[in-house]
């Protein structure tokens, strides 16, 4: 694979655009089902922190959607031509929670693109910066990292991840399912194949199943967090994956409190570290 310089994307560098939704009731319903968690009838006033993933979902004509299930390249974010591609980290600043029901808007501007050499090959990282509204103002302040990598050579050994902390206060295990990984696609309206297709996953992009989706991984933890702290207030929020999960084993979901942070993490059936976070919390 050729590698990709910077210069080639600076026209993107500084590109926006907004949308628009509303926050409904039934995808929150729909997610609750999904994790397991209250009653449907338990809906909440509020959204709860890293929920408004569910709305301003991309909306690609069939006839755009490329082999990978996402959709072409090109448009909004830069057509980089490195096979994979995944939601690598982000980070959040919470304002104020957004009630449901109410109108919001999302402004996204593509802040930066970075080309780096790493173990694996080119790696190609796009950050995108958005901005969630309300009437009063801005809710949400987001940051996303969206990396673009080489498939790895055949035969090539998977980096050794580091090992997980072992200091967990709060945790579960996670068993994840296909029908758990399709429910959360189609909530989120995400066409990875990587996720629900196991014959493109494992022949295609060579994994050894369907792979976990970062963002879920994500929500798990938060969802931990509040449930071992339900009076804290979230007021930032940041994660990082580390290495892939699939739906091979189950994994679990930790954390532990220190004064006003929360340390979280993800820990694989191998004892590997697959994502870290941590949460600012009041």
């Amino acid at each position: 694979m050729t590698s990709q310089s910077p210069e080639s994307f600076d026209a993107w560098v500084g590109r926006s655009e907004e949308s628009a939704d509303q926050i409904t009731q039934a995808p929150i319903r729909l997610l609750q089902a999904t994790l397991d968690a209250a009653s449907p009838a338990a809906l909440p006033l509020h959204l709860p922190p890293l929920w408004h993933w569910l709305y301003f979902l991309p909306g690609e004509r069939q006839s755009g959607i490329g082999p990978d299930g996402h959709p072409r390249r090109g448009g909004f974010l830069p057509p980089i031509t490195l096979p994979r591609r995944m939601w690598a980290g982000g980070r959040l600043r919470f304002v104020r929670p957004l009630a449901v029901g109410v109108a919001v808007r999302r402004v996204s501007l593509i802040k930066s693109i970075q080309t780096k050499s790493g173990r694996s090959g080119t790696l190609v990282f796009v950050t995108v910066q958005h901005e969630v509204s309300d009437a009063q103002g801005v809710a949400i302040h987001e940051e996303q990292d969206i990396v673009y990598r080489d498939a790895p050579a055949p035969g090539a050994p998977a980096p050794q991840p580091p090992a997980a902390p072992e200091d967990g206060q709060f945790g579960r295990s996670i068993r994840p399912d296909p029908v758990l990984l399709m429910r959360y696609s189609a909530l989120t309206f995400n066409g990875h194949r990587i996720h629900y297709d196991r014959p493109y996953a494992m022949q295609e992009e060579g994994y050894p199943g369907l792979v976990v989706h970062g963002p879920l991984i994500a929500t798990l933890l938060m969802e931990e967090l509040r449930r071992a702290h339900p009076h804290r207030t979230l007021r930032g929020f940041e994660f990082k994956a580390v290495s892939p999960l699939f739906d091979t084993a189950p994994f679990t979901v930790n954390g532990k409190l220190e004064g006003s942070t929360a340390r979280l993490w993800a820990r694989g059936p191998q004892g590997q570290l697959a994502m870290q976070a941590s949460a600012d919390i009041e």
